[in-house]
């Protein structure tokens, strides 16, 4: 009943500046990530509400040589029916899901994939989320293919799939010694539904508001103040 997210919020894309402005000039040429170690399972990245660490990662991906131009686009985006690993209702399910794949790898002679470490990566991270990403790919496979029984067999059914997927995420190591709280903590969505994105905006530059005021209103306000 509380799944569905009513509100708007504000996400954004780390990208190439090629992509931004492909994104912009054709906001409908949407990239579904499908790396074996999305953190979040397949679909559109974005940092809720974090200009500096999509731009972070951009930047990050220049040094590797992944991409020319480091850019940021932003997105004005609607959870819908969402998978929030927030809600401790999403991470059993996701619990359950879990048991259910390392059954059948065990009884199919195949071995799970872990979490691994990048290299290099000082604080053990585990930044290539192999496991996670296939665990709750399963999960998207069995609701999709319950749901489709079920239309089938009922016409109907009281499963639906999920539009996105968010979580929360410790990442970078602590901010001072001793702390509880990590550098680079953040909040990541990964939408699997276009109809989510509601539209793109190139973000704007953050002005100083009361220079601004003052250019824009503060002289004027003297000259009308002196006429009188």
């Amino acid at each position: 009943m509380y799944d569905i997210r009513p509100n708007l919020i504000i996400g954004f894309h780390g990208c190439d500046e090629a992509v931004c402005h492909s994104l912009i000039n054709n906001p409908d040429n949407i990239k579904i990530s499908q790396q074996p170690f999305d953190w979040l399972g397949h679909g559109m990245y974005f940092w809720e509400n974090n200009y500096e660490r999509a731009l972070s990662w951009a930047l990050e991906k220049q040094q590797r040589g992944e991409i020319n131009k480091p850019a940021v686009i932003g997105a004005v985006i609607s959870l819908g029916n969402c998978c929030d690993f927030l809600d401790s209702k999403n991470t059993q399910i996701l619990e359950f899901n879990y048991s259910l794949m390392e059954s059948f790898y065990q009884t199919s002679g195949q071995i799970l994939p872990e979490n691994r470490d990048v290299v290099n990566d000082e604080h053990k991270d585990k930044l290539l989320r192999d496991l996670d990403c296939t665990v709750i790919e399963f999960m998207h496979e069995r609701i999709d293919k319950q749901t489709a029984s079920d239309n089938f067999i009922n016409g109907f059914s009281d499963y639906k799939l999920f539009d996105s997927v968010r979580g929360a995420f410790m990442e970078g190591g602590p901010a001072f010694k001793g702390s509880g709280i990590s550098k680079k903590s953040h909040v990541q969505i990964a939408i699997r539904n276009p109809n989510c994105i509601k539209g793109f905006f190139l973000p704007r530059r953050e002005v100083n508001y009361a220079k601004w005021y003052g250019e824009k209103f503060r002289a004027n306000t003297h000259s009308h103040t002196s006429v009188n």
